[in-house]
């Protein structure tokens, strides 16, 4: 019996969901997302199109992946794009790494910018681990928006779920 219910727990375990996917509302940013895991909310300062903004940040990792939203508020149209293209650069840069792919981003309710975009880049850790990330650049009026998938093996089905649950708000 012991030996049954312990054959039990293992067989449970290995079908037991990495992803635990759930609702997470960003009310000042007005955008409703789903996350595979309960995120951890931090905010940074940092320097933006020549601005200096407080980032927030959700994330959490599940299953290998790091799963993320980070969003700023401009407060200026004009900056809006050149803030897009600023963070997709820098995302190439810190990872090291070569875009393999990239589509422009389409998400109702966003504001239409020419630097708004889906990519993928293949980069590498600073230990030389190689890794892939998938991000979505997007604005909805002056506040810019980074959702991102960093390393681990999320399946497309995983992917579309988390980008296609990114809702603005209206």
């Amino acid at each position: 019996m012991c030996a049954w219910v312990a054959g039990l727990s293992v067989l449970a375990a290995a079908c037991a969901p990495a992803l635990d996917w759930r609702e997470v509302r960003q009310d000042e940013a007005g955008l409703m997302m789903l996350m595979p895991c309960k995120p951890e909310q931090r905010t940074r300062q940092l320097v933006l199109a020549g601005r200096p903004v407080q980032m927030r940040v959700l994330g959490c990792t599940a299953d290998g992946t790091t799963w993320g939203l980070s969003t700023a508020d401009l407060a200026d149209p004009a900056l809006v794009g050149p803030a897009l293209a600023e963070l997709r650069a820098a995302r190439r840069l810190n990872l090291d790494g070569t875009e393999t792919a990239a589509k422009a981003a389409q998400l109702g309710g966003m504001t239409p910018q020419a630097q708004a975009v889906r990519f993928s880049i293949a980069g590498k850790l600073p230990d030389g681990t190689s890794l892939t990330d998938q991000s979505l650049l997007f604005a909805h009026g002056t506040r810019v928006f980074h959702a991102a998938a960093l390393g681990g093996k999320p399946s497309a089905q995983e992917l579309e779920t988390f980008f296609d649950g990114l809702k603005l708000q209206k």
